[in-house]
């Protein structure tokens, strides 16, 4: 339901023309673990993360006469808890990060389909390791594409970066992880790993 765009604005015309709360629940329960995720990402705190989300989700209530203007929602809430997570690391650290690649990023990583895979808890313990091993930006980028299933140019909008950095940055991530795994499932997982 996160990828079906229809769902998604179904949920947001519900919203804006009928203040329908069903319709704003529904939808925060559609993003709440992925948003949650992204922002602990940033924050490093899941209290903090949860707060921010909600935060995410009592701004959009306030603006949501205004929900019908916003094409892709799914990117404008990413960018809203972007924000918020900025905002928050400057009001409670001494020294705050000023870009996104100085940022530690310590995303919980999960694998779409370990059983497609055929592989072991051997391998997944060396792909969440690659995963982790990977420049901060890199890691966030991978993530968003492959665990929230966003499509580059998603990605582009909300990191303020181009489709083309976000394709690099996910080919580098399938190179490195597809060159730690035995030879025929990096194969395989380098053709699943792209775009």
């Amino acid at each position: 339901m996160l990828n079906d765009p229809n769902h998604i604005r179904s949920l947001q015309e519900r919203i804006a023309l009928y203040e329908d709360m069903q319709a704003y629940h529904a939808l925060y329960d559609l993003f709440f673990t992925n948003l949650h995720r992204f922002c602990f990402s940033f924050v490093k705190s899941s209290e903090a993360a949860e707060e921010i989300v909600s935060d995410v989700f009592i701004k959009l209530w306030q603006i949501r006469n205004k929900l019908m203007e916003i094409a892709n929602l799914k990117v404008y809430l990413y960018q809203i808890a972007k924000n918020f997570c900025l905002n928050y690391i400057t009001r409670h650290f001494k020294n705050p990060v000023a870009r996104l690649d100085e940022i530690d990023i310590e995303a919980v990583i999960s694998l779409d389909n370990p059983e497609e895979l055929c592989i072991s808890a051997d391998i997944i313990n060396t792909i969440q390791q690659t995963i982790k091993q990977l420049p901060p930006q890199c890691r966030l980028i991978f993530q968003m594409v492959k665990e929230d299933g966003m499509r580059y140019k998603e990605v582009a909008d909300i990191l303020h970066i181009s489709v083309l950095t976000v394709r690099n940055q996910v080919a580098i991530a399938v190179k490195k992880i597809a060159d730690t795994l035995p030879a025929s499932i990096g194969l395989q997982y380098n053709l699943k790993g792209t775009r």
